[in-house]
């Protein structure tokens, strides 16, 4: 059908049948400027989407794995007894007890899109990455609307934008391009094509209800927001708009109990996408800015605990040593509210603008500090993998280390008298370790916190104050002061900065009682 439709366009050019036969026209993309009709809908409904439809569909491509996972078998519980031996033959492992790993297949599906005609195709990392821990893609298998199926080499992937480019061996295919993501509006029609649940290719329509939507994925984290249906399967698929534009590559959803659609699904911008893809396609290396910093959102409430202004900057709850920031001389507690003179807002994340920053550049960073605002420069860094950085995380949580509440460091209020509504001893060596708190962290662990108290809600037994509104707190005498001097100037909130167990340190605004 494609190669009937370019010799007709060509008669229709050219005026003859001979010229086709010499001359065989360029190969075009199928949603190639003025190709589709942006034709206004009629009044009170939507124009029919067929038309261009017909056109896109064919560069839509079903994306398959084909994996394998070493799975431990756990030891034989009868080893050593007259039933070990037929146990370990029933579960698979031996009479002695040692668990036997056995390895099982897996696959999974998605979906993909032609950029080119000679078979790149682009979709989601996690489309074509190990579905679990121990697994391995043995291959990625590209199917076509007509079920022609074709092995696909992976070209090189990026788990930060979480995007994959694979190149089958064809020519001639149909192809997409991506457009202006930028040019998007809120309310615009969209279409979504892809192969949910892997019944097959499947079309979408609905409206782009957000932009610059974060859903708390990291560096990359802003999505244009649709009410199209996308549901598992539909990962990696293309978002096109009205002129058969790719401005979204179909990414994530929300679901709901059920785990399909609810009408809240999220596309990467072709603006983010299409940089990254270029470079895998050329082979290079792909560096983000890295500024050392864990970051954390200024919410209302600690917004109104350090008397700032709301959705403006994010506040430091960590420093790398010897990163950007640290060299920088950024301290914990600082907000950030611009990089390289771009606000920080909800909307455009510190870890968003930094990682758009090319390494080694001297970029000045705008901080409010005990709040005073001032400009730092900084010379950002390089962003590790995503793997390094998940490492960098660790958890735990121990409360048995903290004596009663008789302990004799503690607050002289219990924990329904004060304002705060908790109460606090010192934290000594031995709770830290206790606690797996790191030795150099000084601050009040909380031995008891009032229920009804909004500390109740938020805290637990065994969290370390370490600051309350940017004001060290290594004695309980030196929080409660903290506590007095807000309620004398009036404030309904203290921002706490708090470590909780090996978990990363972070704010949190508590209220106080009345």
């Amino acid at each position: 059908m494609r190669y009937a439709y370019a010799i007709t366009a060509a008669i229709l050019l050219s005026g003859t049948a001979a010229a086709v036969a010499l001359e065989p026209p360029a190969q075009t993309a199928q949603n190639e400027p003025g190709a589709i009709a942006a034709t206004a809908p009629r009044a009170g409904a939507p124009m029919s989407f067929a038309d261009m439809v017909a056109k896109l569909q064919p560069a839509v491509v079903n994306i398959s794995t084909s994996q394998h996972i070493k799975v431990e078998q756990p030891a034989n519980p009868f080893a050593g007894t007259p039933f070990g031996d037929l146990f370990g033959q029933m579960g698979g492992g031996q009479g002695g007890g040692g668990g036997t790993p056995q390895t099982r297949e897996a696959t999974s599906l998605g979906s993909g899109f032609i950029i080119s005609p000679d078979g790149y195709i682009v979709t989601n990392n996690h489309v074509v990455a190990p579905g679990a821990k121990g697994a391995t893609v043995d291959s990625i298998t590209a199917i076509m609307i007509d079920r022609k199926e074709y092995k696909a080499k992976l070209i090189g992937r990026d788990p930060t934008s979480d995007l994959a480019l694979l190149k089958i061996d064809a020519t001639n295919l149909p192809f997409v391009k991506f457009g202006d993501s930028s040019r998007a509006r809120v309310g615009d029609w969209v279409i979504a094509i892809g192969n949910p649940f892997g019944i097959g290719s499947t079309v979408t329509a609905g409206i782009v209800s957000a932009l610059h939507r974060v859903t708390g994925g990291g560096a990359y984290d802003r999505f244009i927001q649709t009410d199209a249906a996308i549901n598992q399967g539909n990962s990696g698929g293309p978002m096109f708009d009205m002129t058969g534009a790719v401005i979204g590559i179909n990414s994530q959803i929300y679901a709901g109990q059920s785990g399909g659609n609810i009408g809240i699904g999220f596309a990467i911008p072709a603006e983010d996408a299409k940089p990254v893809i270029d470079k895998l396609m050329k082979g290079t290396k792909i560096a983000r800015g890295y500024l050392g910093v864990g970051p954390q959102p200024l919410d209302d409430d600690i917004a109104s605990a350090l008397g700032l202004q709301k959705n403006h900057g994010e506040i430091i709850r960590s420093i790398e040593p010897n990163e950007a920031a640290a060299k920088a001389g950024l301290k914990v507690g600082d907000v950030v509210t611009s990089v390289d003179g771009k606000d920080v807002t909800p909307d455009q994340s510190l870890s968003y603008l930094v990682a758009n920053i090319t390494p080694g550049t001297r970029t000045p960073i705008g901080i409010i500090r005990q709040g005073k605002p001032m400009t730092i420069t900084a010379t950002i860094g390089t962003r590790p993998s995503e793997d390094v950085l998940a490492a960098k995380v660790s958890d735990g949580d121990d409360d048995d280390a903290l004596g009663g509440d008789d302990n004799g460091q503690q607050g002289t209020q219990s924990a329904s008298a004060n304002a705060l509504g908790v109460t606090v001893q010192t934290l000594t060596p031995q709770i830290g370790r206790s606690l797996g708190i790191d030795s150099s962290v000084q601050g009040v662990v909380i031995a008891s916190t009032d229920p009804s108290s909004d500390a109740g809600q938020k805290l637990k037994r065994g969290d370390v104050i370490i600051s309350a509104n940017g004001t060290p707190t290594s004695t309980p005498a030196a929080l409660a002061a903290v506590v007095a001097q807000a309620k004398r100037e009036g404030r309904e909130q203290v921002a706490l900065y708090i470590q909780r167990a090996r978990l990363p340190a972070l704010f949190v605004a508590i209220k106080l009682k009345k």
